[in-house]
């Protein structure tokens, strides 16, 4: 044992010389390059003298930032986190000017420009030389991780903790079971190393999600166990006047706060769980970059505190700065090209965007796979993470755009360290993929038609119209992920919500239409008598599928084309079934919505086309979900194999709720209780699970196109 720990020992100090050396050629080089830093006294010095000036220098740097710049972090902890991102450099540029007049008589000088220049080379080499050296030591390498995400690594011969395996739960947010198909096949699959899972360890299977097929309604079944009345991505709520928009923090507070009240479940995480980058909490103690804990305030917001974790470490804090500038200048250049190669369909991409897109595939990625790998070296028993990175860029580049593959790899080389951090944890870990929706593609109803939603529904109300179609705000998930990082107030409500007008919302391809003047549900009888060209207007329009209605008389209606209508009270059809093009399944999703309280007045869900699956987006989106039609309602679940199928006898796994039930299951099937690591031995308490109702089974949708 002794043995051991001199070994050990040794090889930390051999590590750190290593480093040393290598931070000090690197200053040696960077004086000879750059003409505003030098290491030697005004009238020159021997090269002995110049080299031990770097020497001191770079030990300087290295100590301050091993003592100085973890406390740095902790006390701007309620800066916004992006903000802190975007200091790394300054930061780093002070406590190199700090290491200069450590050097006796004034031979280390340079400009504050400059100091940021070399600050930034000097993490960035002693980080890759760090990484190097432990990638061939299996103990520096956990070592490496542990100080990645922030936690402190274990003593040598410590205890490994149960046997019992924890599991990691990774949502790849957008990724259709087609396109992690597609991705994972071939000579050179895009993903290399989820293709090796894929029928060997890992089985892989679709899901169908409800008719809200969009993160909000998912994840929040997924992780709380019921999305009853979360009737899309954003709605109005007559009773109160408030817009709830899935993703901000306020919503996702509440929308949290009900599906807890609902169930009497705290959520799948509860028992020593983790969430990270995810819109709710599912109960866990641990988040970081979790939507429905954001609006906290101050020092105790733990979800704004899981970016020290990150960026308590120089060297990451430095890439992930430099990978963000990187991002956002890619973005720029593959917007110019799509615009050079006239690609068609194409929605703007200025802005904000590219901050925007490089946030949710650079710093939410880094810091969310940090937080995962942390937690596993930590033994937690149950993790859930989104990385929202192919979502965000497939909204505005098309989900089969090659934009899209970069991000799709990238992904799969975090995958990859989740698996090989699992190694190196104190207990087995068993990691399942999953998405929450998939994304169609199509031209925005705008961009077709020339005209927006509310354009079309102020005109069948025989109210003006603008000349020219206004723009739609997109809904993407980032969004407001990144308002909340710099710590912004929510983005202003949309729509008109004052007077007689109607609130006209979108969420992908599904449309909301509601009258606040009127305080319940306005039916279909007193809508022909206010505005009769209204629903012709909707429902005879080429780019709508259907138009939800409920009739005084007949009950929910889904009104079509050509007339035709669809009771779903009664199942009678008159003329051409509107919801046959959306497959059998979507009688049931529809039924279902038609039953929540906050149900919008009108309902509408755009036109698909059944060859290639297209749909037409109400808001700025050329890959868009939300709706039924196309690839959006399929994600896929991809589980160890050692774990039981997800439905017995290859039923079709519909509805986020019915995955909450599998997860659930999933985490009971150990062999022994599931204890955290430092547990006792025994059973601990442990609050009881609700026993899961039965797996539904439901008549699946066939493989078409439009089927949900």
């Amino acid at each position: 044992m002794r043995t051991a720990r001199w070994k050990a020992l040794g090889g930390a100090l051999l590590r750190v010389l290593a480093v040393w050396v290598v931070s000090s050629l690197t200053l040696l080089a960077l004086a000879v390059v750059l003409p505003d830093f030098r290491l030697q006294a005004a009238g020159g010095d021997s090269l002995t003298r110049t080299a031990f000036t770097a020497v001191l220098g770079a030990g300087a740097f290295g100590l301050l930032s091993a003592l100085v710049w973890p406390l740095l972090v902790r006390a701007l902890l309620l800066v916004p986190a992006l903000v802190l991102g975007l200091l790394v450099f300054f930061l780093n540029g002070s406590l190199l000017l700090v290491a200069l007049d450590v050097i006796p008589e004034g031979r280390g000088q340079t400009t504050p420009e400059t100091a940021v220049i070399v600050a930034a080379v000097m993490s960035a080499a002693s980080s890759a030389t760090s990484t190097f050296l432990a990638v061939r030591n299996d103990e520096a390498y956990r070592r490496r991780l542990v100080r990645l995400a922030g936690r402190r690594g274990r003593r040598a011969g410590a205890d490994r903790g149960p046997a019992t395996p924890g599991t990691v739960f990774l949502q790849l947010d957008g990724v259709g079971h087609d396109v992690l198909r597609a991705a994972t096949r071939g000579e050179r699959p895009l993903m290399a190393h989820v293709a090796r899972w894929i029928d060997t360890t890992h089985r892989l299977t679709p899901w169908h999600t409800d008719w809200s097929s969009q993160t909000g309604a998912s994840q929040l079944a997924i992780l709380h166990g019921s999305n009853e009345d979360l009737p899309a991505f954003r709605w109005y709520e007559k009773e109160s006047g408030d817009l709830i928009v899935s993703n901000r923090p306020s919503s996702a507070a509440e929308l949290q706060r009900r599906a807890v009240a609902r169930t009497g479940d705290e959520g799948l995480l509860a028992y020593d769980g983790a969430s990270r980058g995810n819109l709710f909490s599912g109960g866990a103690d641990q988040v970081a970059l979790v939507m429905s804990v954001a609006a906290r305030r101050g020092r105790y917001n733990r979800s704004r505190a899981g970016y020290f974790a990150y960026f308590s470490d120089p060297a990451n804090a430095t890439r992930t700065a430099v990978s963000f500038g990187a991002e956002v200048l890619r973005e720029i250049g593959q917007a110019l090209r799509s615009r050079c190669r006239r690609e068609r369909p194409r929605v703007k991409r200025g802005g904000l965007y590219p901050v925007i897109r490089a946030f949710a595939t650079v710093v939410e990625r880094d810091v969310v796979v940090a937080a995962v790998v942390g937690d596993m070296l930590a033994g937690r028993t149950a993790v859930y993470a989104d990385l929202v990175a192919y979502d965000e860029v497939a909204h505005h580049s098309g989900p089969t755009h090659r934009d899209t593959h970069q991000v799709l790899r990238r992904l799969d080389r975090c995958i990859a360290l989740i698996a090989e951090a699992a190694r190196h944890a104190p207990r087995p870990y068993r990691i399942v993929l999953l998405s929450d929706h998939g994304q169609s593609p199509g031209a925005t109803f705008r961009d077709r038609y020339g005209l927006t939603l509310g354009d079309l529904v102020r005109a069948g109300c025989g109210l003006p119209v603008r000349r020219r179609a206004g723009r739609t705000p997109s809904g993407a998930e980032a969004r407001e992920a990144a308002r909340a990082a710099l710590g912004r107030p929510e983005g202003a409500a949309d729509g008109d919500r004052r007077g007689a007008h109607p609130v006209v919302l979108a969420s992908g391809n599904l449309g909301l239409v509601s009258f606040p003047d009127v305080p319940d549900r306005i039916t279909r009888e007193e809508l022909d008598s206010r505005h009769p060209a209204l629903l012709g207007t909707l429902a005879g329009h080429p780019g709508v599928g259907f138009v939800l209605v409920r009739s005084a008389v007949h009950g929910a209606v889904a009104l079509g084309p050509d007339g035709g209508e669809h009771h779903l009270d009664t199942g009678r059809v008159i003329g051409a079934d509107p919801l046959a093009p959306f497959g059998p399944g979507a009688v049931d999703a529809v039924r279902r919505t038609d039953r929540f309280p906050h149900v919008a007045d009108l309902m509408i869900n755009s036109a698909c086309d059944p060859a290639t699956g297209a749909v037409h987006a109400f808001e700025e989106q050329i890959g868009s979900h939300g709706g039924l039609g196309g690839p959006q309602s399929r994600p896929f679940l991809l589980w160890p194999a050692e774990l039981t199928p997800p439905v017995p006898d290859g039923a079709p796994l519909t509805g986020a709720e019915q995955v909450h039930q599998v997860l659930r299951r999933w985490l009971r099937e150990v062999d022994g209780p599931q204890l955290p690591v430092g547990a006792a031995a025994e059973e601990p308490h442990r609050p009881p699970e609700p026993e899961p109702n039965g797996l539904r089974r439901k008549s699946g949708p066939p493989e078409g196109a439009c089927a949900p």
